[in-house]
């Protein structure tokens, strides 16, 4: 399988997105959507929910044991009229305003990351959470910041695993939404997976190096990373918006 130099860079994205999320249980899509879609917007949403999904496999696997999907379930049950929403939403939106809707959604995750909002992990926020992951996971392919605000106060460990249940569980009604719409072209899902390796080789990463990020949280290094990105992908979808007038 040859590789050319951009799906080398978007490699790369992945494992760096996959690493991250392996370690801190988010971080995937919100790394990684603005990036890939610099690169070639046709990856988002499909291709990243595609590959988050494969994440939450090797993620779920590699704990071995049951899948922790009690506590997520109203964040589970909120998600699918949530999917519906967003891919009725994506339906309506131009290639540059959905750039503008990414770049904005990242945006606004990295900042209410900063704790600005203390939620706790009850029944009535997990469910609020959850349908919003389903409308911004499937409009933008960034589902994971409303489920990191419920979740920032719980352990990492617990993190992990009932986010990659909540993951596993969704993420396939998000690109059922995607097919109705006829969004989800075989081509792009051709090049996810080109980019599976990357997941794999991610994952792989984060179980060699768990024991010391659990003692070093990266999570200031993602979100500003995440921001950049982010900003990025405003001033080009603005750029490409005014071009187009």
């Amino acid at each position: 399988m040859s590789y050319s130099a951009l799906e080398c860079l978007a490699l790369l994205i992945v494992l760096g997105g996959c690493l991250v999320q392996a370690l801190l249980g988010i971080g995937f899509a919100l790394l990684a959507a603005p990036l890939l879609y610099l690169l070639d917007p046709g990856y988002v949403p499909g291709s990243v929910l595609l590959l988050g999904f494969l994440l939450a496999c090797c993620m779920l696997l590699g704990e071995r044991r049951a899948p922790a999907w009690r506590r997520p379930l109203p964040a589970i049950l909120a998600r699918l009229p949530g999917a519906w929403c967003g891919g009725l939403l994506l339906g309506l939106l131009p290639g540059a305003w959905l750039g503008l809707l990414l770049g904005a959604s990242v945006l606004l995750a990295v900042l209410s990351s900063y704790r600005w909002l203390a939620l706790r992990c009850s029944p009535r926020n997990l469910a609020i959470a959850g349908f919003c992951s389903g409308l911004m996971g499937t409009a933008t392919a960034v589902g994971g910041p409303p489920m990191a605000l419920v979740y920032q106060d719980r352990a990492a460990a617990e993190t992990r695993a009932e986010l990659a249940a909540f993951f596993l569980l969704t993420t396939p009604v998000s690109l059922l939404a995607l097919l109705y719409q006829g969004r989800l072209p075989l081509d792009h899902l051709l090049d996810s997976l080109k980019l599976a390796p990357g997941v794999l080789a991610g994952y792989g990463l984060a179980l060699a190096l768990r024991g010391r990020f659990d003692r070093h949280n990266p999570r200031r290094l993602l979100l500003l990373l995440a921001m950049l990105a982010a900003v990025g992908l405003l001033l080009l979808s603005l750029w490409r918006l005014a071009a187009q007038r």
